[in-house]
């Protein structure tokens, strides 16, 4: 099952793709809202995981953007404490569930779990 990480900061990128791969998830990457935007168009994957604050796109636009684009998508939010505001919003957006950094990584496979059930 293919999952898309949206983060501009690599090493987050990274820790999430260690861990989704350890779970047997296919996992492809993007840098911001724009890439992502395009990424998921081209690779329908199962699910994004998709950080709020970026450069270029936000993950809020992003969001709106892959909604648009196909409404059943599947988008779990990622963000740092104190941004319960962009939270709410995503959640009317349309994303089903938010992961707040730093995360545990059972909060996360709870998450996709539920998310892709």
């Amino acid at each position: 099952m293919r999952i898309l990480i949206v983060d501009d900061a690599a090493f987050m990128r990274l820790r999430l793709k260690k861990l989704l791969n350890q779970e047997g998830y296919e996992v492809e990457e993007a840098g911001n809202g724009q890439e992502a935007v395009e990424k998921y168009e081209a690779l329908r994957p199962a699910c994004v995981l998709m950080d709020i604050t970026m450069p270029e796109m936000s993950g809020l636009d992003a969001l709106k953007a892959i909604k648009a684009k196909d409404p059943n998508a599947k988008v779990i939010m990622v963000s740092a404490l104190g941004q319960q505001a962009m939270v709410i919003q995503a959640i009317q957006e349309g994303a089903r569930d938010f992961i707040v950094k730093p995360y545990e990584p059972a909060r996360v496979l709870t998450s996709l779990s539920k998310v892709l059930s």
